[in-house]
Order: C-alpha cells, then sequence, then structure tokens
C-alpha cells in the first residue's frame, strides 16, 4: 500500500494547532466537495481532504501517526512496523473492522467513516465502536496494544506497563503523558485475546465510574516453537542412525524437556506428537514435533571411508521410481 502525507494534504506542518489543522479542512472541503467543485478528480480529493482531517484532528489518532516519523513520503510503498501501536492508549473499546487481526482484536475509533484508504485502516482497523453510547454517564473504555513474549503467555506474567495517553494542550498542541499501570497476564492467553482491566479507562465526570481499559495481547514470534492457536510446533534434528534404528530422545517443551520416541524407519519431516504440551486450555493444545534427519559430515578421512562403504553395501536409491 502507498504511504499518505496527511500534513501535506492538508497543507500544513507537523506543528499545526488544532485550529490551524481545521481551518485548512474547511477551506479544502469547500475547494473540492463533489457537488460544487469544478476542480478535476474533485470527489477523491474530497476523500483524501476527509480521512486526513479524521486523523489530524484527534489528538489520538495524530500522536500515533507521528510516531512513523516524517521521513516516509506521499505515495511511497509503506508497510506498518510490526510493534505498530504498542504503548498507545485509544479510547473506545474492542470490535471487529477491516484492520481486524487473525487471533479476533482489532479496535474501532467512534464515529469513523467506513470509506477510508487501506492505509487508514492498516493503521487504525474500521469504524463504529459497540462501545460508544451517548448515554452513558461511565467514563469511556480505552484500549491499548501489548506484546508479550511467547514463554510469558504460556507461563503467565505480572508487567509493569507505561501506555502513552495523547493530551491536547491549552495552545492546541499534541502532548503525550505517561499511564503506569500493572497488569497479570493469565496463563495460556492466546494472540489477539483481550485482557480487561476494570476502572482503568477515561475517568467519568461527576462522580460516575470510570471506563475500563481493554489490553489486546500479541505474541512475538518466537525463533523455536511456531504457535497454532493453542498447538506449538518444534522442529528437532536427529541424526540418520536414530531416524533408521529408533531411539529415546529429550525434546524441549514450554513445560520442560520431556522425553520422546522417535519410530524406527523415520523420515526428515515426520510429524509427532507431544499430547497436551501445548498452551493451557480446556483441552490443553499439544506439541508436534516435525523431524529434520541431519548428516554429520565427511570431514574426516574415517568419515568418507564411511560414507564409501555406505555407498558401496547399502542397496538404496532414493530417486528409484522417478525415472
Amino acid at each position: 500500500m502507498q504511504y499518505r502525507d496527511y500534513y501535506q494534504t492538508l497543507g500544513v506542518s507537523r506543528t499545526a494547532t488544532a485550529d490551524e489543522v481545521k481551518k485548512a479542512y474547511r477551506k479544502l472541503a469547500r475547494k473540492y466537495h463533489p457537488d460544487v467543485s469544478k476542480e478535476p478528480n474533485a470527489e477523491e480529493r474530497f476523500k483524501e481532504v476527509q480521512e486526513a482531517y479524521e486523523v489530524l484532528k484527534d489528538p489520538e489518532k495524530r500522536a500515533a501517526y507521528d510516531q512513523l516519523g516524517a521521513n516516509w513520503k506521499q505515495g511511497e510503498q509503506f508497510r506498518p512496523p510490526p510493534d505498530w501501536g504498542s504503548g498507545f492508549e485509544f479510547r473506545g473499546g474492542p470490535g471487529r473492522g477491516p484492520g481486524a487481526a487473525p487471533g479476533g482484536g482489532a479496535f474501532r475509533f467512534e464515529g469513523e467513516p467506513r470509506e477510508f484508504s487501506d492505509f487508514f485502516s492498516s493503521l487504525f482497523g474500521g469504524a463504529g465502536s459497540p462501545f460508544a453510547d451517548p448515554g452513558r454517564r461511565a467514563g469511556r473504555d480505552h484500549h491499548a496494544r501489548i506484546e508479550v513474549e511467547l514463554e510469558e503467555a504460556f507461563s503467565g506474567a505480572s508487567r509493569m506497563l507505561e501506555l502513552k495517553r495523547p493530551k491536547v494542550t491549552a495552545g492546541g498542541q499534541v502532548q503525550l503523558e505517561t499511564h503506569t499501570i500493572r497488569v497479570s497476564i493469565p496463563a495460556g492467553v492466546s494472540d489477539g485475546q483481550l485482557i480487561r482491566l476494570a476502572g482503568q479507562g477515561e475517568p467519568a465526570m461527576g462522580g460516575g465510574p470510570a471506563g475500563d481499559l481493554y489490553l489486546e495481547v500479541h505474541v512475538r514470534p518466537n525463533a523455536r516453537y511456531q504457535l497454532d492457536g493453542r498447538d506449538v510446533t518444534l522442529t528437532l534434528p536427529v541424526t540418520p542412525w536414530e531416524a533408521a534404528l529408533g531411539a529415546s530422545v529429550t525434546v524441549a517443551t514450554l513445560g520442560g524437556p520431556v522425553e520422546l520416541r522417535v519410530p524406527a524407519g523415520s523420515q526428515s519431516g515426520s510429524r509427532l506428537r507431544l499430547r497436551g504440551r501445548g498452551f493451557p486450555g480446556q483441552p490443553a493444545g499439544d506439541q508436534y514435533v516435525v523431524l529434520k534427519v541431519v548428516l554429520p559430515p565427511a570431514a574426516t578421512p574415517e568419515a568418507r571411508a564411511l560414507y564409501e562403504r555406505m555407498q558401496r553395501e547399502l542397496p538404496f536409491d532414493p530417486r528409484a521410481g522417478l525415472t
């Protein structure tokens, strides 16, 4: 997708105040409104102006957008960083939209139109929070995204989080203030799962109850294990004789090492299951072990002689039937 420079679209500087952003938007909206404009591509330009204003008028969206940096140019190919949105606290509760994560997360902002660009959706998700209730007297719910290691998600953990809340100063500038909270990550939490912290959202006016804070959990990729729901997969190197003759080998799991029986005649790619050794749950997931036969190098005269003897004495053709 292409990067969109919202400041360039509205013709304002990155330090523009809220009033300056609003003034620029109103001027361009009048210029490109499809009902009155005679400008070429007026409808498309009007949509671009609307989208830019939707981001820059909102302190939260603007602060998050600014974290992308000022080095991107309009129209450049763009992909959001893997940890995009982590550490930011936004208004609105959880919902589903075009930017929803595979695990069921993604959040919506209040009052968003539905016809924005892929660039917008990749950063801010869809429209219309189900938690936005104009008649509600409690404080509004907030949401944030946090990233955890695979081991933390498996065993559970207690973390101190520093979340950044955008705030508009009296002069109309956006500043970030830090909101520090302690959160208990439950054992077996899945990617995209929501953790609700009651009363940690926006304070209410007039003594009403505060809103809640929803944390969307994202599990970082792990170099050793691949996570699929509650199941985990591990690639295990084995020797040719262990695969051919069978062997009992030690295998790492998230819950600690266990013994695994490799059946005689196993091949690279053989898939063995350790029942219940995946993520905790009802029921618990499994761990799958994928065998990878690793050949010892013919690095010495003795090793080379052994391979030559195998070549002579073992009637084996792995390509039999392919010609």
